[in-house]
């Protein structure tokens, strides 16, 4: 037996969360600290989940227009969806969901966030926040609170899945409650369900709430 939630609305991050996109990432940021003369790992294991501008001015140095870096960055994710698949069981998940119950919280920007959701064959749903819709990224909780309140929600009604702990944060933060998707250790995933991906997981619509089943395999106490 799974463990069974329920709430009024699912909210999703995208990288990582619904889709993998991790090699066309992982080649972007390689480029960047080509093109500087940096260390591609440190940038790498601390670039998931913030948005792109943010990445940049940490790593970048002294004296780089930080806006003309981020917009180079974003044209090279745009062109580069090379290898963006989707989670397995995101799409039939997806597809079974009222559009006016799920959003997009994503610290990507709002063009990235269409070309890599298309790219992998799943859809957008009426509600998307990106990076251009917010003055503070991840882990303040402002995306997911403007995504559920677009949706007509209370944020403590929802479910947020995350798979890194800058989300996992900002998700908790919101109010919602928060699912790991992937292996993310971090102590934000401490003690919350996790699962690998969205087989096995099942959602009915109830008329007043979406009841999920998560897999019996669900990582954690609850």
């Amino acid at each position: 037996m799974g463990l069974v939630v329920t709430a009024r609305a699912l909210l999703f991050d995208m990288d990582g969360t619904l889709i993998d996109s991790t090699a066309a990432v992982e080649r972007t940021w390689r480029r960047f600290a080509a093109r500087h003369g940096l260390d591609a790992a440190a940038i790498l294991a601390g670039a998931h989940g913030q948005r792109t501008a943010e990445t940049v001015a940490a790593h970048a140095p002294p004296g780089t227009d930080v806006a003309a870096e981020t917009a180079w960055l974003v044209a090279q994710d745009v062109a580069d969806t090379e290898g963006t698949v989707a989670l397995p069981g995101a799409a039939d998940l997806l597809a079974g969901l009222p559009r006016d119950r799920w959003a997009l919280v994503t610290s990507a920007g709002r063009e990235l966030a269409e070309r890599r959701m298309a790219a992998a064959g799943l859809p957008l749903p009426d509600v998307v926040v990106t990076a251009d819709d917010v003055r503070r990224g991840k882990p303040d909780p402002e995306g997911y609170r403007t995504a559920a309140r677009r949706l007509g929600v209370d944020p403590r009604a929802s479910i947020v899945f995350e798979d890194a702990e800058l989300g996992l944060i900002a998700g908790r933060a919101a109010g919602g409650y928060t699912v790991v998707v992937g292996p993310h250790g971090g102590s934000a995933a401490q003690d919350r369900p996790r699962i690998t991906d969205y087989r096995g997981l099942t959602c009915t619509d109830t008329g007043d709430a979406l009841r999920l089943t998560l897999p019996a395999l669900t990582g954690a106490a609850v």
